[in-house]
């Protein structure tokens, strides 16, 4: 299991020196999100200084792009990189695309699903010199002359990874996307019984063999007593969201979902935390000292997940 870390909410001036650190704490990857900041910019600081770590956006949002600019971007950056590159992509939720990026939202699986196979033909139109002629229900990309062409990328095209909560998206990310982003909010339960299987349908879908996919697993993982109720405020954030209503559900926790809604619409944040019993805390995290972290990390998803991202969370 490939050990990553994963920044959230990093400040691009100091990003080189958070990546160097996770390389020399032995980190396998350095992955960044997509939230105050571009990844694709920062990443671009680390790629040709900080050698030895796989490097990932976790994620970028899709939909707020389209697939001609995101595959020149990430082909930029498996080029800066050496081939160390990753491209993680997630959809994000309807009222972020529509009303903050101001860009359409239908049909989020069926889009997401094009919008991989159109990054694919792109790649494969610079790889071989073939004809772009990609034409979809969502997507177009039918023009590419050799001015804009930047070529074979010699380390090949990066690998696709998706995040995905619903079974929709998940059976998507299993049928076109080299890896699977799990996301934060995620149980054991819930991945064993809902995320594996969906993924393992989209594979067949796909004809696909399923070890053939990697996957990232969720980490949310506290240490001390203030790193608990940082966890708390992150379990009631995504638990108030409709989108992620089904994880709390399948264990029965449907009204916590139902309360934490009603008080995020309240803006009263610090009730929502106090909402998350111990119960619940201890079903999305990892609570203990560093060593029982990370051996009931290893006993949760030591057998179906090869890569685990520790979440650094930067407010200031």
């Amino acid at each position: 299991m490939k050990v990553d870390r994963l920044e959230v909410g990093y400040d691009p001036l100091t990003v080189l020196d958070a990546a160097r650190a996770a390389r020399a704490e032995g980190c396998d990857g350095f992955w960044l999100a997509e939230t105050r900041h571009d990844p694709f910019v920062a990443l671009g600081r680390v790629a040709g200084r900080v050698e030895g770590l796989d490097l990932g956006t976790a994620i970028a949002v899709a939909f707020a792009r389209n697939p001609m600019s995101t595959a020149v971007q990430a082909n930029d950056l498996q080029l800066l990189s050496g081939g160390r590159f990753h491209l993680g992509l997630g959809s994000q939720v309807e009222p972020h695309i529509t009303k903050r990026f101001g860009m359409p939202w239908s049909r989020p699986a069926a889009r997401m699903r094009e919008f991989v196979l159109a990054l694919r033909a792109i790649w494969h139109s610079w790889a071989t010199g073939e004809r772009l002629r990609f034409r979809g229900e969502f997507y177009a990309h039918t023009l590419m002359t050799p001015f804009f062409d930047p070529g074979p990328n010699p380390h090949g095209p990066p690998k696709v990874w998706l995040a995905g909560v619903g079974e929709l998206m998940t059976e998507v990310a299993g049928e076109v996307a080299d890896g699977f982003l799990c996301h934060a909010f995620t149980t054991e339960r819930y991945l064993r019984e809902v995320t594996l299987p969906a993924l393992a349908r989209g594979r067949a879908r796909a004809g696909r063999p399923a070890a053939g996919l990697e996957i990232s697993g969720p980490c949310l993982v506290a240490c001390d007593e203030r790193e608990v109720a940082e966890v708390r405020r992150q379990i009631a954030f995504y638990g108030s969201t409709p989108a992620y209503r089904k994880v709390l559900d399948l264990h029965g926790w449907g009204a916590l979902h139902e309360e934490l809604h009603a008080l995020s619409r309240r803006r009263r944040w610090d009730d929502m935390a106090t909402a998350v019993t111990d119960e619940v805390l201890a079903a999305f995290a990892v609570v203990g000292t560093p060593d029982a972290v990370r051996a009931e990390v290893t006993r949760r998803y030591g057998d179906v997940i090869t890569r685990i991202a520790a979440p650094v969370v930067r407010t200031g």
